[in-house]
């Protein structure tokens, strides 16, 4: 069964992406076709990268650096969640992607996303970030809107229709998965 890793992407005090993320992985889990995860980036303490090699050489000598490789290796597809900021992505997922590369080569993507736009310039800088990581994505985010999804006062409120998103986006996520799967055997082979 494939391994799915749900991504915060913001580790800023009063952040949503930890409760977006218990609700993708509620309503992920009910599926029963994979195993889903949730990563928290405000948990991993990674340090401003700054290894003494580039990543794409998988050399890493920080004990930190090791064990989020050892993490991100374990998973088959991420769902990033995708906050909007200024526009673009929060830094603490732009840091830690900036730490790995092969361990994302030929995994799938999706992304839940949300801001005043729906995220839409978010998921847009990720999108890009993540091909030159060799990754594949899916083509419809699930982008939720501030004044839809969320209550007056701020506390994440998803929508039905944000929920039926959901599943069509983890439908597509599955199916590049599971078609990416033959390419990460044979460079590991």
């Amino acid at each position: 069964m494939p391994k799915i890793a749900i991504v915060t992407t913001t580790a800023r005090r009063g952040r949503q992406s930890l409760n977006v993320a218990r609700w993708i992985r509620q309503e992920a889990v009910g599926r029963g076709d994979a195993d889903y995860e949730i990563i928290n980036i405000s948990e991993l303490e990674l340090p401003v990268w700054d290894e003494a090699t580039p990543p794409a050489m998988k050399r890493y000598g920080e004990k930190i650096t090791k064990r989020w490789s050892t993490t991100i290796d374990r998973y088959d597809g991420f769902v990033f969640i995708a906050s909007e900021r200024h526009p673009s992505i929060p830094g603490a997922l732009k840091n830690a992607l900036h730490h790995l590369s092969p361990e994302f080569h030929d995994k799938a993507a999706g992304f839940v996303s949300y801001g005043s736009s729906g995220g839409a310039e978010a998921v847009e800088h990720l999108r890009a970030t993540l091909a030159g990581m060799q990754m594949a994505h899916v083509h419809e985010p699930v982008a939720m809107s501030l004044f839809t999804d969320f209550r007056n006062d701020g506390d994440f409120a998803p929508t039905r229709s944000s929920g039926n998103r959901l599943h069509g986006m983890l439908d597509e996520l599955l199916t590049r998965t599971r078609a990416l799967e033959g390419a990460r055997e044979k460079v590991s082979a």
